[in-house]
């Protein structure tokens, strides 16, 4: 552990200790455990992920979505590595084809586990399993970006994204939720045009990691 997040852990600590503090709970905590424990060899993401950690740090809340004007969200991109491709939602909101992904929730186990939530409902299938290191799951990459999930009329706010890739069963066919407007696999070499540097990003890292 760096100087750094000695000093944000420790700050936490305090935090907690304070008489009448609210609790990050169970589900904070290890956020802060897989973002201590990821160690990303690019210094961008790496300076990320100290901005997470100090998010955090300050915002025992700062797992859900009523924690404004930044809040953790967990997503990822769900591929089919036997045949080379990835499944993409048509966001409603964002009008782009996006991976899945949305906000944590109190049942949430783990950070990990509100990935997978969101993938599973967002895609319709049952069986993904989240790609791990040493036997646990582990994010790929950090994106931190604006939105209005509060509603349209309303101010932007920050959304700090943990991404994880989500390996579907060969073959498996996916079904539309209420949240999409459309959901498409889409082969590795052809993404759609609608599709962010991220997501790109994202697709090339799960493409390069599952072989």
């Amino acid at each position: 552990m760096t100087a750094t997040e000695t000093d944000l852990a420790e700050a936490q600590q305090d935090e907690a200790q304070q008489d009448g503090a609210p609790r990050g709970g169970a589900l904070h905590a290890d956020a802060v455990r897989a973002l201590t424990d990821w160690r990303p060899a690019e210094p961008e993401q790496d300076r990320l992920r100290l901005d997470y950690l100090r998010h955090l740090t300050e915002q025992p809340g700062g797992m859900y979505r009523a924690c404004l004007p930044a809040h953790i969200t967990a997503s990822a991109a769900v591929v089919d590595p036997a045949a080379g491709r990835v499944l993409l939602t048509l966001h409603p909101k964002v009008g782009r084809w996006l991976q899945m992904g949305g906000h944590c929730e109190p049942g949430d186990r783990d950070l990990a586990a509100a990935a997978l939530r969101e993938a599973t409902e967002e895609s319709g299938i049952p069986d993904l399993a989240l790609l791990t290191r040493d036997g646990a799951p582990v994010p790929v990459k950090l994106d931190r970006h604006q939105v209005r999930c509060t509603g349209k009329d309303r101010p932007e706010n920050t959304h700090l994204d943990v991404q994880y890739i989500a390996v579907a069963p060969p073959g498996a066919q996916a079904l539309i939720s209420e949240e999409s407007l459309d959901l498409r696999w889409f082969d590795y070499d052809r993404l759609p045009e609608l599709t962010d540097h991220s997501v790109r990003d994202l697709v090339a890292r799960a493409r390069e990691l599952t072989g």
